[in-house]
């Protein structure tokens, strides 16, 4: 599949590292670096503008190597870009961790997955469809 894409940033594309990989990896385009404080939350611009077709997004998910080593992660994750939003990709940091963490210009700071979905049409019904599980959630199937 081909997507548009302008990269205003001082980086390469976006790319995948594996053959199989789902995401590929989005770096800050800042001019300085950002401190990110405990529990601080804070937007960190790309310079990547795209244009996906109708019935796509991209999702913005966290870094497992950021998450685990760092406790950095993507606060509203995954996060949606619509197929019409034509502004810069930006990614909403949160550092969870008990030390600051800076990021720098550059870094790889989360991962874009392109995937298609679809649109519902509602119809409301009276009754749904019974199965096994019914109701149960939060921790209905075991322990």
């Amino acid at each position: 599949m081909k997507v548009q894409i302008i990269n205003r940033s001082r980086h390469q594309l976006p790319e995948y590292a594996t053959c199989q990989s789902a995401g590929m990896d989005l770096r800050a385009n800042i001019d300085a670096p950002v401190v990110l404080k405990p529990l601080e939350r804070r937007l960190i611009p790309t310079g990547l503008y795209i244009s996906l077709p109708a019935g796509f997004e991209a999702q913005v998910r966290p870094r497992s190597g950021l998450a685990i080593k760092k406790g950095i992660t993507v606060l509203n994750s995954p996060g949606t870009i619509d197929a019409d939003y034509r502004g810069e990709i930006c990614v909403i940091l949160i550092n969870l961790s008990s030390e600051d963490w800076t990021v720098t210009d550059g870094e790889r700071i989360a991962q874009m997955v392109i995937a298609r979905h679809e649109q519902v049409q509602w119809e409301p019904v009276q009754t749904l469809d019974e199965t096994e599980r019914g109701a149960g959630g939060f921790g209905h199937s075991g322990i």
